[in-house]
């Protein structure tokens, strides 16, 4: 198997592969890892063939570590329905090979919880355990199987809160006001959290502009404020991830989260996903328990999001 480079002339090879792929989200595209300047991360993307393209693995050089990759919420090996057992082997063991003679001390990467796969498998899995990979942490994001009905899945207490939000005139809508959001969402983290944003707004914004059509912010309003809101990537076919929740707290006697959701399950229904992710409650396998229970009201359970390493 010839493991490639990547190089700049094979960018819409490679996000034509992943558009096409089993298990690559917007995470594994070029376009999406171009947000980042220049000079933020050491390229080191590889293509995988025998004569045709068998795998992509997005991936940079950080400090002789092999990283899939640092810039994005899931890495590792994008790849077609029929990859067998066979050339899963083939491709862990070219991707040690070719890290071993590039001098790297280690390989790690987070894998898309299984949900994003076509068809879910542990392929890949498998062979890196048999191959000595490790875990480093597994992660639980929740996700919720959309249904025609959201309520069916909801606990009574988000049901009643949805009602209420309903009850008080709060309206929810697709919305352009990314920067209003973000100072909630800047204002929210900083109070509970003490952190930042992944991104900036500039880098929202500029993300917004390269997938106009796969990136929107659907926005609870209360008599024409802004009171809430989620950003929504659109992973893959299968998967729409809410990357970024929030509210403004001092609305939140109104329940806008609850409602947020409501409408954004049935928008996430019309434009046909399987899924919608929610996002972590565990950090560094920590769990949030206070964010489970609210997550799990609305009929969310928890998957698996695994970093897994070798050292060489």
């Amino acid at each position: 198997m010839l493991v490639e480079p990547y190089s700049k002339k094979m960018e819409e090879e490679w996000d034509s592969f992943v558009w096409k792929s089993a298990s690559g989200t917007i995470f594994h595209t070029r376009r999406f890892l171009s947000y980042h300047p220049p000079e933020r991360f050491r390229d080191n993307s590889l293509v995988f063939r025998e004569k045709n393209i068998i795998a992509l693995f997005p991936a940079v050089d950080l400090e002789g570590v092999l990283f899939s990759h640092r810039g994005a919420s899931y890495g590792g090996f994008v790849y077609m329905d029929n990859l067998s057992i066979k050339n899963s082997f083939k491709l862990i063991e070219s991707l040690i090979d070719y890290a071993k003679k590039h001098g790297f001390r280690r390989i790690e990467m987070t894998l898309p919880p299984l949900i994003y796969l076509q068809r879910p498998n542990n392929y890949l899995d498998f062979v890196m355990m048999k191959e000595g990979f490790k875990y480093r942490k597994r992660e639980l994001t929740a996700y919720i199987p959309i249904t025609d009905d959201p309520f069916s899945l909801f606990k009574q207490e988000a049901r009643t809160a949805t009602r209420k939000a309903m009850k008080e005139g709060l309206t929810v809508e697709f919305s352009d006001d990314f920067a209003s959001f973000y100072e909630i969402l800047k204002k929210n983290l900083r109070m509970r959290h003490n952190v930042k944003p992944t991104h900036t707004l500039d880098e929202l914004l500029k993300l917004k502009s390269l997938f106009p059509d796969r990136i929107w912010l659907n926005a609870v309003y209360l008599k024409g404020r802004m009171i809430a809101g989620t950003v929504i990537f659109e992973t893959n076919q299968r998967v729409a991830l809410a990357f970024y929740i929030s509210h403004d707290d001092n609305f939140q006697k109104y329940r806008p989260v609850n409602f947020l959701f409501y409408d954004t399950l049935k928008k996430c229904k019309e434009k046909g996903f399987q899924y919608l992710d929610l996002g972590t409650f565990t950090l560094n396998m920590e769990p949030n328990m206070g964010l489970g229970r609210f997550k799990e009201s609305l009929g969310a359970r928890g998957l698996f999001r695994d970093t897994l390493y070798i050292d060489l």
